[in-house]
């Protein structure tokens, strides 16, 4: 493991990164100026939380969507005054965040976009909605054609709310526009994603992690859009004049299960510090975003069949994450797999079970489940065990 280590701390490693990496690393701050400069010209917000959230519905709105996803532990014990300690980290950060009024995109938002994902969060919302105006989604637990035609109803409801508080038609129009939007933003964020199929991979797990989360919260998907593509190309020539953090031999792992950014980023900070890769995120924030909606047809069911089709924990059966796990597994090249789950989520914990039988009966993975919170309290157990389960899987490499 030594030997991986140094392999991944050369000079001219450490010091050659994409030139456009700095810049989307100070993206969020940046934004909240731009955010400010856009509600006192009259722009609405509207604060989302989940992936479910069809974005598309928002823009056509000509409101700005943006991410509030609490990933930070800091806000936490202003949460646990009212919830229980025991819940998901991410639940008690995104209402910690909300209640002391110090995230400044939950400050802007006139509207709250919330969705049934689980028990922990629906209840959340419920206090939410004491503090803005909120939208509750009932999201179908199933992928069946019963199901779309339910989700349909609420993609409708929630264009009536949209329409009502913002003043503004939805139109058929609008609808298609905002689709070739996002859809171009899917685009660039595969292909973002796709240059660490490279081996070694350009760009480190921390690295690819910092331009997921702060690209989420750009005012102006057009720029963001630009920046990720200048990005990547710069990735890839750095990748053809063979620059990398890594050794061509260091683990290459894909991180499955829960959602992760910054602040709550541990687990990839210590296997890289083990001497792994992070090459691929499968999470919401990272693979499983990069579904697009077709173009074709009827924009508002175009629409409801990508959101559905999102293979979440909480849907049941959950077939679809089997299927792209797997997927990306063999399309990044992965050594092995660790799939995080927060303590107190009950859908990701058990299906983890589901999740290693499926890739040890098939492609015969190696496989780690992770149990965490925000915390650093257990930083060093974690290391321990991300060290060991490395070194398995390097001694499994040199066999081959």
């Amino acid at each position: 493991m030594n030997e991986k280590k140094k392999a991944g701390e050369s000079a001219e490693a450490g010091l050659v990164k994409a030139a456009t990496f700095e810049e989307i690393s100070h993206l969020r701050e940046r934004n909240v100026l731009a955010l400010k400069k856009a509600k006192e010209s009259g722009r609405k917000v509207v604060g989302t939380y989940c992936l479910y959230s069809p974005t598309e519905l928002i823009v056509a709105a000509g409101a700005i969507p943006v991410s509030l996803c609490g990933t930070s532990q800091t806000p936490i014990p202003a949460a646990e005054k009212v919830l229980p300690r025991a819940l998901c980290p991410l639940i008690k950060s995104s209402y910690g965040f909300a209640i002391t009024d110090t995230c400044p995109y939950f400050h802007f938002a006139d509207l709250l976009l919330a969705e049934t994902t689980c028990d922990g969060k629906k209840k959340m919302y419920e206090l939410l909605g004491e503090l803005k105006p909120l939208h509750l989604m009932q999201l179908p637990q199933v992928q069946d054609e019963a199901a779309l035609d339910y989700w349909l109803i609420e993609l409708k409801r929630l264009i009536r709310r949209l329409e009502a508080e913002f003043v503004v038609e939805i139109t058929p129009q609008r609808l298609t526009e905002a689709i070739a939007l996002l859809n171009g933003e899917r685009r660039s964020l595969k292909a973002l994603q796709d240059v660490c199929r490279r081996k070694p991979a350009p760009i480190s797990g921390m690295d690819l992690l910092t331009v997921l989360h702060n690209r989420g919260f750009s005012v102006d998907k057009r720029e963001a859009v630009e920046l990720l593509d200048r990005l990547t190309a710069e990735l890839l020539a750095l990748s053809d004049r063979g620059i990398s953090p890594f050794s061509a031999n260091a683990p290459r792992v894909l991180l499955t299960g829960v959602p992760v950014g910054l602040g709550s980023d541990k687990v990839v900070r210590i296997v890289e510090e083990c001497g792994g890769s992070v090459v691929c995120f499968e999470s919401c924030g990272g693979y499983k975003k990069v579904d697009p909606v077709e173009e074709s047809g009827d924009p508002l069911r175009s629409i409801a069949e990508k959101y559905l089709r999102i293979p979440c924990s909480c849907m049941s059966p959950n077939a679809g994450r089997m299927e792209l796990v797997e997927r990306l597994v063999q399309e990044f090249s992965v050594d092995a797999v660790i799939d995080l789950t927060w303590q107190g989520c009950h859908t990701y914990n058990i299906e983890s079970f589901t999740l290693k039988k499926h890739l040890q009966g098939g492609v015969r993975m190696p496989f780690m489940q992770i149990e965490t919170d925000y915390s650093e309290s257990d930083s060093e157990q974690l290391k321990v065990r991300i060290e060991a389960f490395l070194e398995m899987v390097g001694g499994k490499q040199a066999k081959k």
